[in-house]
């Protein structure tokens, strides 16, 4: 099994591609402001997001998540 892993920019963009698209341009605007104002120390919050995480377990959930989506449209 291959695994590509995209850059940061690649995630950033579609991120926000993606909430340009379910929040519109004002909303997004006003939470990159928030967010970047509320920096706080990434790897402690990847830690506490993530401790018990591998990559089966979370590529698991991202199946799981598409297969909804897919189920629902």
């Amino acid at each position: 099994m291959t695994v590509t892993v995209p850059n940061e920019q690649e995630i950033v963009q579609e991120a926000v591609e993606v909430l340009l698209e379910h929040l519109g341009a004002a909303k997004v605007a006003r939470f990159l402001a928030a967010w970047q104002t509320g920096a706080a120390d990434y790897l402690a919050i990847r830690k506490q997001l993530f401790d018990e995480e591998t990559v089966a377990t979370l590529s698991e959930k991202v199946q799981t998540y598409e297969k909804g989506k897919e189920d629902s449209a």
